[in-house]
């Protein structure tokens, strides 16, 4: 299990919830389940509505997570992700601080969502 902390000025307070790692939902899954107002368009990682911030709330190594080529795309045209930060993701497997909550797959670590 992984506590999922969202957070936004569009909530009232934070919300953690739990996700079961490796069940394959997408953080917005997850999000939408829950009713947290991750504003989303396409739910397919083309438009790039749903960029999150996502921290990781331990002291461990992050867990590496493969970026799919949209959305390594889409946060470059954006700005939230450099491209050394996209090498980072596939030579030293270090995640990058922006995700696309459509793309995104909860792993077993508690992170920090913020929107």
């Amino acid at each position: 299990m992984a506590n999922v902390t969202f957070s936004s000025p569009a909530m009232k307070k934070d919300l953690t919830v739990y996700a079961t790692a490796g069940d394959c939902q997408t953080l917005l899954a997850v999000a939408r389940k829950n009713n947290v107002p991750i504003h989303f368009e396409c739910e397919n990682g083309e438009c790039g509505s749903c960029a999150v911030e996502v921290s990781v709330l331990s002291n461990a190594e992050p867990m590496g997570m493969h970026l799919t080529e949209k959305e390594k795309t889409v946060l470059r045209l954006a700005g939230k992700i450099t491209q050394e930060q996209i090498k980072e993701a596939e030579v030293k497997d270090l995640p990058p601080p922006w995700r696309l909550a459509c793309q995104f797959i909860v792993r077993n670590e508690d992170i920090l969502v913020r929107f």
